[in-house]
C-alpha cells in the first residue's frame, strides 16, 4: 500500500496559485505568477529531486492536470528525473468534465472520491504524490486520505490569490517529521496527519 504525499508551494500569506510563470493560472485576475521561480536554488532542486524519487504514481487537480499536461509530455530527456517520472508513472486526475486525457498514463478518477482514492493508495507502490492541486489536498485532508505534507513555503507575501487554507476547512492536527531551510530562504517542512486538533489553555488557576 502506497502513501499518499502532497507537496505545494505557498508564500508567507498562504497562496499556492502560479508559483511557476506569470501564465500558469490567471484565473481570478491573478497577475503575480511566478513568484517562486527567483527562490529556486540547489538546495531546493535537491528537495525537489528527492520527492520524485519516492513516486510510484501521480494524483492531481484537474487545473495543475492541465498545467502540466500542456508542459511534461514535451521534455523528453529521459535523464530529468521529473519528465522522465511525470511521462513514464501512471497518472490520475480528478475531474468530472474531463474525458479523453491526451497525456499517455493518464486516468480520470470520477465518482466517490474517498474510495477511488483509497484504492489507489491500495495498488500503488511507493508514494501516491499530489503536486500542486491545493482544493484537491484540502479535499483530502479532510477526508483524512492524506498521510504526508511537504510545504513548501516561500518567503513573499501577495496578498492576493487562491489560499491552501481557507475558512471552513476541517480543524486538522499535524505532526512535524522534519525540515529544512535552503539559502535562498524556503523553509521546506513535512509534516503527518494526526487527526483533531488538541486544545488547552494558558490562564492561570483562579486562586493562584
Amino acid at each position: 500500500m502506497g502513501k499518499l504525499v502532497s507537496t505545494i508551494f505557498v508564500t508567507l500569506d498562504g497562496v499556492y496559485q502560479a508559483p511557476g510563470g506569470p501564465q500558469e493560472d490567471t484565473s481570478g485576475g491573478f497577475d503575480q505568477g511566478g513568484w517562486s521561480f527567483t527562490y529556486g536554488d540547489e538546495d531546493f532542486g535537491a528537495f525537489v529531486t528527492e520527492v520524485f524519487g519516492q513516486v510510484g504514481a501521480f494524483l492531481l487537480g484537474r487545473r495543475t492536470y492541465d498545467i502540466f499536461a500542456s508542459y511534461w509530455p514535451r521534455m523528453t530527456d529521459p535523464a530529468d528525473p521529473i519528465a522522465a517520472k511525470l511521462n513514464a508513472l501512471p497518472k490520475y486526475v480528478v475531474s468530472s468534465t474531463l474525458t479523453a486525457p491526451e497525456w499517455s498514463g493518464t486516468t480520470v478518477v470520477g465518482g466517490d472520491l474517498a474510495k477511488e482514492v483509497a484504492a489507489l493508495k491500495e495498488r500503488t507502490d511507493g508514494e501516491l504524490q499530489v503536486h500542486g492541486s491545493g482544493a484537491l489536498v484540502r479535499s483530502l485532508v479532510d477526508l483524512r486520505l492524506l498521510d504526508t505534507l511537504h510545504l513548501a513555503t516561500f518567503p513573499v507575501v501577495l496578498g492576493a490569490g487562491r489560499r491552501l487554507f481557507t475558512d471552513g476547512a476541517l480543524p486538522t492536527r499535524f505532526r512535524h517529521t522534519g525540515g529544512r531551510i535552503t539559502r535562498s530562504g524556503i523553509s521546506i517542512q513535512s509534516y503527518d496527519l494526526a487527526g483533531a486538533p488538541e486544545y488547552g489553555s494558558y490562564d492561570l488557576p483562579e486562586n493562584a
